[in-house]
């Protein structure tokens, strides 16, 4: 039995079989988001098959159903990060489940340095692309032709428009903004980070790529939102560091969980 298979009938045997209207990862220091799915059943990324267990403060490891805004709604709360083990596909086994149960939109969150002094800490930003400087790839290795993945509208138009008038409803400013990925695990220096702005890049952080790569592979539509924990390295005198990124999207926790609230409120049912 294939590791997913495996995970799948765990979960339908638990009482997580969907369908969802909904899935998500949260970043670092956003399991506030957490505590507004109500209903909520858990289960920790230990007791599932083939599900690898986060080792980074701020990512719990668990997985939850429930309800968020009276939509089912399926929630991982914490992602393992491919510097964790050196493996891109890390949350493969996950997104592969997530698909299976029934989830036909994925909404990512995470925690980001911003290049941009007037998006400072504690606002959120909706991605609308993303630039890989990893050198990794969660496909590699894949056998078949669907590796060859295009990553052309990577985040759906749909569900940022979604988000853009969530965010308008809610009176919640939401800027948009392209991700570049870094493997991580030390923050960039300031050279990197220079060259970066020069690529285009909006936002610098150490996740969500190999995701969305894992679930455009799956045919999932995908949605993300950065909040934004520190100024990136150099960025007027910013100097990040993790304690910092993590209580800074606890504080952030409230407006991203009112928001995706409010965005799970405009989704047609799955």
């Amino acid at each position: 039995m294939a590791p997913e298979d495996a995970a799948v009938a765990h979960l339908r045997a638990e009482g997580f079989a969907g369908p969802y209207d909904l899935a998500m990862v949260t970043g670092t220091g956003l399991g506030a988001l957490v505590e507004a799915v109500e209903e909520r059943r858990s289960l920790a990324y230990a007791a599932i098959p083939g599900f690898p267990a986060p080792g980074v403060t701020g990512h719990s490891g668990r997985l939850h159903r429930g309800r968020l805004a009276g939509r089912p709604v399926l929630v991982f709360e914490g992602r393992t990060h491919a510097y964790e083990r050196g493996d891109a596909a890390a949350m493969r086994v996950p997104l592969a489940a997530a698909r299976a149960l029934g989830a036909g939109r994925l909404l990512h969150t995470n925690a980001a340095g911003s290049l941009r002094p007037e998006v400072g800490p504690g606002r959120l930003v909706m991605l609308d692309d993303h630039i890989n400087l990893s050198g990794l790839n969660p496909l590699i290795g894949e056998g078949s032709d669907a590796r060859f993945v295009s990553m052309t509208n990577a985040y759906d138009p749909e569900l940022r428009v979604a988000l853009g008038a969530a965010a308008a409803e809610i009176g919640l400013p939401l800027s948009t903004g392209v991700y570049a990925w870094f493997s991580g695990p030390s923050f960039e220096t300031p050279a990197e980070v220079r060259m970066a702005g020069i690529l285009g890049a909006d936002l610098v952080g150490m996740s969500t790529v190999p995701e969305t790569i894992l679930a455009r592979f799956f045919g999932i539509p995908v949605a993300a939102i950065s909040v934004v924990t520190n100024l990136a390295a150099g960025i007027a005198g910013g100097d990040p560091h993790h304690a910092e990124t993590k209580a800074v999207a606890a504080q952030a926790g409230t407006d991203l969980a009112r928001l995706v609230a409010a965005f799970v409120g405009r989704l047609p049912e799955a």
